[in-house]
C-alpha cells in the first residue's frame, strides 16, 4: 500500500529528533498532535525506544495514518486516535509530553487557544510541551520566505497564518507552562520546548 509522503516531514525529522532526545530524555509517553501522515511518529517512536508515542489526528487524516502505523511502526508506537483540539476534555490521560509540528499556523487562533487549554489539562507535572514551525517574533518575521508563506497561508485561510511567538508564550503561561528553550531549526523555523511544573 503506498501512504502519503511529506517532504517536509522527511527534510525536518532529524534536526527535530535531536532536540527531542535531550527534551523528553526524562519522559515515558508522549501525546502527538496532529499527527498527520504519520511519518514523525515512525521515526521518532522508532529511535526513542523508551517512550510509548500516541499519534493523534481529526478523523480524516485517520485512515492513512492508521495504515502507515500499522504498517511501519515499531511496538512503542501506539494506534492513532480521533482527537480534535477543540473538543474538550480530550480523549486521553495525562501524558509526560506532547509534541506538534506545523499546526499552530494551520489552525485558527481560536484552535490555538483551545491546543493550550487542553494541553493544561492533558500534560501532567512535571511534563514537557514542544512546539515546531514558523513564528513571528516582535511582529517581524525571521524570513522573507516566511513573511511570503504566511501571505500564502492566509489568502487560503484568513483564519490562519504564522503566529507571534509573545501572543503564544501568553498562553502557555496561563496553562502553566514556562519556556524553556528556543531553537532555530532549518527552513526559518524554530522549535519552541515548554515545562510545565511540579
Amino acid at each position: 500500500m503506498t501512504y502519503s509522503i511529506s517532504e517536509a516531514c522527511e527534510r525536518n525529522k532529524d534536526p527535530i529528533l535531536r532536540i527531542l532526545t535531550n527534551a523528553l530524555a526524562h519522559s515515558r509517553s508522549v501525546l502527538e498532535i496532529g499527527s498527520g501522515t504519520g511519518q514523525h511518529a515512525v521515526y521518532f517512536a522508532t529511535h526513542l525506544p523508551h517512550l510509548t508515542w500516541q499519534p493523534s489526528d481529526r478523523a480524516d487524516y485517520l485512515p492513512g495514518l492508521r495504515g502507515r502505523i500499522a504498517h511501519d511502526g515499531p511496538s512503542n508506537l501506539r494506534p492513532a486516535i480521533e482527537l480534535d483540539v477543540h473538543n474538550l476534555p480530550w480523549p486521553v490521560g495525562p501524558v509526560d509530553a506532547i509534541f506538534t509540528a506545523n499546526t499552530l499556523h494551520i489552525m485558527e487562533w481560536a484552535a490555538v487557544k483551545d491546543l493550550f487549554r487542553g494541553i493544561g489539562s492533558a500534560l501532567s507535572a512535571p511534563g514537557v510541551f514542544c512546539a515546531y514551525g514558523p513564528f513571528r517574533y516582535g511582529g517581524h518575521y525571521t524570513s522573507d520566505s516566511n513573511a511570503a508563506f504566511d501571505k500564502f497561508l492566509q489568502a487560503r485561510d484568513p483564519q490562519s497564518g504564522i503566529r507571534n511567538f509573545e501572543d503564544v508564550n501568553t498562553l502557555s503561561v496561563g496553562h502553566g507552562l514556562h519556556l524553556l528553550e528556543d531553537h532555530a531549526m532549518p527552513a526559518n523555523n524554530q522549535l519552541l520546548v515548554w515545562h510545565k511544573g511540579s
